[in-house]
């Protein structure tokens, strides 16, 4: 199978693009600054392909470059700690650029050849704070919820097509995106989690490569907490 992994250098997209070209399919992966950790990842077997994914142009361009695809794995994101009043209009953009309209952007680059081909897997990577909000980062929780509502309308309208549409929710994963987080905060969090610790990258891994595959094929409009039980 084909599969094209967005924000594939690190944390949670690089677990991904590895954990899925190791159980067979042909990976391609897709960055923006990450130019080191870009070709540590073509050593290891997987196409990558430079883009700024926010670009509605660049994206068509990426599309025509990777050409037609199985599975789309929306996972690139970035994330802002503010209150809401301090965000500027270039955070803003930012956030939601990367975030949401870049995920719509590749959904609908790479749509029509699923769609012609009666096929596909298109998979959203949200986040706990998409269905429970998180205190200082609004517009960070309403770009991720946005996914939420995306995933269960798409996988309405696409199912007929033979698509399938679903959403991984991961919790509080040890990734670069958390590392502003103090030890004590640390602590605090995993207090509040069933399994008493956080999440790794390669947990959230394991979720996405079950919806990709087949074993998944009855599955579509679902959201899937990867959160160790902790609702945020």
């Amino acid at each position: 199978m084909k599969v094209l992994v967005t924000g594939a250098t690190r944390g949670i997209g690089r677990a991904t693009a590895l954990k899925l070209f190791e159980a067979g399919h042909e990976v391609t992966g897709v960055y923006e600054n990450s130019e080191y950790e870009a070709r540590e990842l073509e050593k290891a077997g997987i196409k990558m392909i430079k883009c700024d994914i926010s670009d509605a142009q660049a994206v068509k361009e990426l599309a025509a470059q990777a050409g037609d695809i199985d599975a789309l794995v929306n996972n690139a994101g970035v994330s802002l700690k503010a209150l809401f009043q301090d965000v500027t209009p270039e955070e803003e953009r930012r956030l939601y650029g990367v975030n949401l309209f870049g995920a719509l952007n590749c959904t609908r680059a790479f749509l029509p050849g699923m769609i012609n081909g009666k096929y596909g897997v298109i998979i959203f990577v949200s986040s706990v704070f998409g269905a429970s909000g998180g205190s200082a980062e609004s517009d960070y929780s309403a770009s991720k919820a946005a996914l939420i509502g995306l995933t269960k309308s798409l996988a309405k309208e696409l199912g007929p097509s033979g698509i399938r549409v679903n959403c991984v929710s991961p919790g509080i994963i040890d990734t670069d995106m958390n590392a502003y987080l103090s030890v004590e905060e640390v602590r605090e969090i995993v207090e509040c989690i069933p399994m008493e610790s956080l999440g790794t990258p390669e947990q959230v891994a394991d979720t996405v490569e079950f919806l990709v595959s087949d074993r998944a094929s009855y599955v579509t409009g679902a959201v899937i907490p990867v959160d160790g039980g902790w609702q945020g």
